[in-house]
């Protein structure tokens, strides 16, 4: 594991590597199905997206999720899909954490011990080389007046800034329980919504002192990127937005049943956790519209739209799950914590066949 670990430390500091969202995904599945030993799944995991990436890799949420963001709202749909497939597929991986504690004590140093950059890559790096937006090749393409100069040297700096906030959400310590996976999810995220409050008046600034022409010719450059996500065989939007769950992500009420023998009480919590995953779903499912903004400042907007629909959810799942942690003694808790790595352990081959296809 821990040549892999320093294979992925080298690759993810390729500049070159974090503008490809393909590339990303590889590393990303990689880095998340890093720590399984014999009997694991090597090639797959109930928590995988539908574009070969993971949501989660050890204690992280959305990694690389600087990159994500702003390809959206730069590059549009085609190259941005990733940033489309994070959802409530997060959230129930969230309360069914796949990793147990063997499993996350790989991605973080011991304790007292200073990080060594197993997960820094994957949080986001906010030097100005790497975090911040293409401002060289935005430039190249426009030809800026001394004023769009100025106006993008300042989406410049908010871009590292926006960056530096994200980067700070990374994980110091490894959440064990299913709470504590939703609060760091709830950090992420709300860190991200941060970034975007901090690059969108910036960006609108600046693209509101471009001409038709230059304007024309980012569009250009985004056409040419989509043709270029299109030749490497990206993934169709689709899947991003389905609404169907497949099986692997079904709620797993027969073996919480059979693991906690829950009483009345306790199934009536249950019960409303349930009922809050799935109003989550059908929110997160109704905002996924990645397609409809026509511009960087808009895709930016309704980028930080999803992200605010998915704070809201987790909030929502998060507070249902802790009023049903309330009625559970120590045991039936150490219980419902094994789920996810016990189904990760012995997970459907066959659903994951059917979920991804043969790769």
């Amino acid at each position: 594991m821990a040549g892999g670990r320093a294979n992925a430390r080298a690759f993810a500091r390729s500049s070159a590597v974090l503008r490809s969202p393909a590339a990303r995904a590889s590393l990303t599945a990689g880095a998340a199905l890093a720590g399984w030993q014999y009997g694991r799944p090597r090639g797959g995991g109930w928590w995988q997206h539908g574009n070969g990436g993971y949501g989660w890799v050890g204690p992280l949420f959305w990694p690389f999720a600087y990159n994500d963001l702003y390809d959206y709202t730069l590059w549009g749909p085609g190259v941005g899909a990733p940033f489309w497939y994070y959802g409530y597929d997060d959230i129930y991986a969230g309360v069914f954490g796949p990793y147990d504690y063997e499993g996350l004590s790989g991605y973080l140093p011991p304790r007292g011990s200073p990080d060594d950059g197993r997960l820094a890559q994957f949080c986001g790096d906010d030097s100005r080389e790497i975090a911040g937006l293409p401002i060289d090749l935005i430039a190249r393409v426009i030809e800026p007046t001394e004023a769009q100069r100025t106006a993008l040297d300042d989406l410049a700096n908010a871009s590292v800034t926006s960056a530096q906030k994200i980067k700070a959400a990374c994980p110091t310590a490894i959440a064990l329980t299913a709470s504590g996976r939703l609060a760091a999810m709830q950090q992420r995220i709300e860190a991200m919504l941060a970034g975007v409050a901090t690059v969108q008046p910036a960006l609108e600034k600046f693209y509101g002192l471009l001409n038709d022409e230059q304007k024309a010719r980012l569009n250009a450059v985004a056409e040419e990127q989509e043709r270029k996500a299109e030749r490497r065989g990206r993934r169709s939007l689709a899947r991003a937005c389905d609404i169907t769950q497949p099986s692997g992500l079904r709620w797993p009420t027969e073996e919480i049943e059979a693991r906690l023998r829950p009483t009345d009480v306790q199934r009536t919590a249950l019960t409303a956790l349930q009922n809050a995953n799935t109003k989550a779903s059908e929110m997160l499912n109704a905002s996924c519209r990645p397609e409809e903004a026509a511009t960087p400042s808009a895709r930016l907007a309704a980028a930080g739209k999803r992200l605010d629909v998915m704070l809201q959810a987790v909030k929502q799942v998060r507070t249902a799950l802790d009023d049903f942690y309330a009625t559970l003694n120590d045991e039936q808790k150490a219980q419902f914590e094994a789920i996810g790595p016990r189904r990760t352990s012995f997970a459907d081959r066959s659903d994951m066949m059917r979920r991804y296809g043969r790769r």
